[in-house]
């Protein structure tokens, strides 16, 4: 395939306070993004993304969707700048701002959706409580065989190598931090989040989801999409069960990035608030270009970025 430059949407856990708010100033299209999504989820996205407050913004069904909506204002303002993908790809709830990016969805139907999925996922996680850890320092196969010697606890995230997440039942989650400890894990950090996400603990989730998932069309995406279910590119037909799948799915954000690497992308563009996504990419490939824009300042980056890729 020609052209190399891959765009990525964070997931949970990037959100800051404050964030859009430089980039909705400075770029019309961006603004236009929060206005449109404020009335497609129902929320004061403007407020709850320019000023906070912190603890109702990071609240799951309000984090998903003031997430997707300041990844695609961002998007705009790149848009607006004649920058396109060749590729995209999103973590956990990133891939509905990936879809929207490559026209698989609009931009009011991924923060609809997102607002339903934030919902569902606070639902389940409430119904049938549980919680997620990081294991950093230790390969992928012995966080599995950890997860496989341990009732209701499974890998979750496959961030990068030497950093996957676990989620599970509160005590069985424990036991694998404990356990992962043991067999020399760096660290091992239970993470501020209020349910088992990625598991079969939040089956309820995917449940709630799925009708409003059926409901839709999506689009040919104008650039491949790579799921981060499958670590593969996946058509129109296969995006809604995959997106209902990926609730109880782990997010194979480490199998999805070097699957694009052999499909010839060597720019990562992170699109949204942070740059975790980056640092990923970063200890999957240390060769690669990666940056991370969010203001006006990172987009004249992008642009020099690019222009010398």
């Amino acid at each position: 395939m020609k052209g190399g430059v891959a765009f990525c949407f964070p997931g949970q856990g990037s959100l800051e306070v404050g964030m859009g708010r430089e980039i909705a100033e400075a770029v019309p299209e961006a603004m236009d993004v929060f206005t449109r999504g404020s009335e497609a989820s129902g929320l004061d996205l403007v407020h709850l993304c320019f000023e906070g407050p912190e603890d109702e913004l990071v609240q799951t069904e309000v984090q998903q969707p003031a997430l997707v909506a300041t990844s695609l204002a961002v998007l705009a303002a790149i848009r607006a700048r004649g920058i396109k993908p060749d590729f995209v790809v999103g973590h956990s709830v990133g891939e509905f701002a990936a879809l929207a990016s490559a026209g698989a969805l609009k931009v009011e139907e991924a923060i609809g959706l997102v607002r339903e999925r934030g919902l569902a996922m606070a639902d389940a996680a409430k119904r049938n409580p549980g919680s997620m850890a990081a294991i950093l320092g230790l390969d992928d196969e012995v966080v599995e065989r950890i997860c496989r010697r341990i009732l209701n606890v499974w890998p979750a995230n496959y961030n990068c190598p030497g950093q996957i997440v676990v989620s599970g039942e509160n005590p069985a989650v424990d036991e694998a931090c404990q356990l992962a400890e043991q067999e020399g894990a760096r660290r091992a950090v239970k993470l501020r989040v209020s349910g088992a996400f990625h598991s079969p603990l939040v089956a309820r989730a995917a449940d709630r989801l799925r009708p409003a998932l059926e409901r839709v069309k999506f689009s040919e995406p104008t650039a491949p999409f790579m799921s981060t279910v499958t670590a593969r590119v996946e058509d129109a037909k296969r995006m809604g069960p995959l997106l209902v799948e990926q609730l109880t799915a782990p997010v194979r954000f480490t199998q999805a990035a070097q699957a694009l690497l052999r499909e010839g992308a060597h720019t990562f563009v992170e699109v949204g608030p942070g740059n975790v996504l980056s640092g990923l990419v970063k200890r999957i490939d240390r060769d690669v270009k990666t940056i991370s824009v969010s203001t006006p300042d990172a987009l004249d980056k992008l642009e020099e970025t690019l222009a010398s890729a």
